[in-house]
């Protein structure tokens, strides 16, 4: 039923047609690798094979890589963060409205990362329940500039471009312009990771950055 009328919800959209629908994460890479559609909207708890490695399976695959996965959640579940690593390019609560819904599918798809503030700051909390790592992280952030440390630490509290650029006084060109670099020197794929990346290499949860 929930499929269903997200089905129609989509369908009678000018600009959106749903391509298929998958009752579990075995059925949707399938599907997903046959139409290569823009996005996938993939629900986290589903049986045979769920959300996670599903969004795994389809942002490994070198002939998707147009392919963007935004994840339904309620936030209860454990793998969030999971489901970060495993590709996904935004979060949708089950309570969103349809109108923010067919909103975050269009932002998917142009390829930008749906993170939220309100979103962004659930993900605090379950990054802040998490042990420190027992190994260093695979990336570091070597090379980053300060302006460029304070952009990404602002990012992983939930702040959009423009709420950023007011922290900082900087032009929304400008904001934007540090993100781009931070895309590159840290070898993210999107906004994202660059979260990611912050809470990984200890920027955003030490208390000695005072971040």
């Amino acid at each position: 039923m929930v499929r269903g009328s997200f089905r129609v919800l989509v369908d009678h959209t000018p600009g959106m047609t749903a391509v298929g629908e998958a009752a579990n994460g075995a059925e949707a890479v399938e599907p997903a690798r046959r139409e290569r559609p823009d996005v996938v909207l993939m629900d986290v708890r589903m049986p045979d094979l769920d959300g996670i490695e599903a969004t795994r399976q389809i942002c490994s695959d070198p002939a998707l890589s147009g392919v963007r996965v935004l994840i339904l959640t309620t936030f209860e579940d454990e793998y969030v963060y999971a489901a970060l690593r495993a590709g996904a390019a935004g979060f949708l609560l089950k309570d969103t409205p349809p109108s923010e819904v067919l909103t975050a599918v269009g932002v998917v798809a142009a390829g930008e990362a749906l993170l939220a503030p309100s979103v962004t700051r659930r993900l605090i909390a379950e990054f802040a329940r998490r042990p420190e790592p027992a190994h260093p992280p695979s990336r570091s952030l070597d090379g980053v500039t300060d302006r460029e440390l304070e952009v990404l630490g602002l990012i992983a509290r939930g702040l959009s471009n423009t709420e950023i650029a007011e922290h900082l006084h900087l032009s929304l060109a400008m904001v934007k312009t540090h993100i781009g670099r931070l895309l590159t020197k840290l070898r993210a794929r999107d906004r994202a990771q660059l979260v990611i990346v912050a809470y990984e290499t200890g920027l955003v949860g030490d208390r000695r950055r005072g971040v």
